[in-house]
């Protein structure tokens, strides 16, 4: 195990190197930069070259953080590319399905988080912010706003779809 002193000047002195180095891979650097000092620290021998070791475990780290990232994001653009599915066109509706399905993608990531767990997922605000772990107070805020801004998204004027004005 390395000793907690060795642990606290290798940290002074290549903390901020390691998260520069690492930054190239990733956006979350400061975190894998810890993260790759805390997996020093639970080493039960210290390794024979810190530094290094800690470059490689940051860099791996790093890599792997980007490339879920990657996967992510894919996901995400997949998911948002079905988006439209979620709305069913009737001519009793007031709004347009394809209208509203653009109307959320606008929305931020987080706002429109809400918006789907608590319309399809059907959650209850209390469930939401056990998910997102949150503020029930924020969850709520959140959605409104959401609300706020997909209702004032559809009544816009330059809406031309006669369909959408009541």
């Amino acid at each position: 195990m390395i000793d907690p002193e060795e642990l606290a000047t290798l940290f002074d002195r290549h903390a901020p190197a390691l998260e520069l180095y690492v930054r190239q891979w990733c956006r979350d650097a400061a975190d894998v930069a810890q993260s790759a000092f805390v997996r020093l620290a639970e080493q039960p021998e210290a390794p024979r070259q810190p530094v290094p070791w800690l470059y490689r475990v940051a860099r791996n780290l790093a890599i792997t953080r980007a490339r879920a990232e990657s996967v992510r994001r894919r996901h995400q653009q997949r998911l948002g590319a079905e988006a439209v599915s979620w709305f069913v066109s009737s001519a009793e509706q007031a709004i347009d399905a394809a209208e509203a399905a653009a109307a959320l993608a606008e929305l931020p990531d987080d706002r429109r988080e809400v918006v789907v767990l608590r319309i399809w997922g059907g959650l209850t605000f209390d469930e939401i912010a056990e998910v997102l772990r949150s503020s029930r107070t924020t969850v709520f805020r959140k959605y409104t706003a959401a609300l706020a801004s997909l209702k004032q998204r559809l009544e816009s004027p330059c809406n031309t779809n006669p369909s959408n004005r009541g």
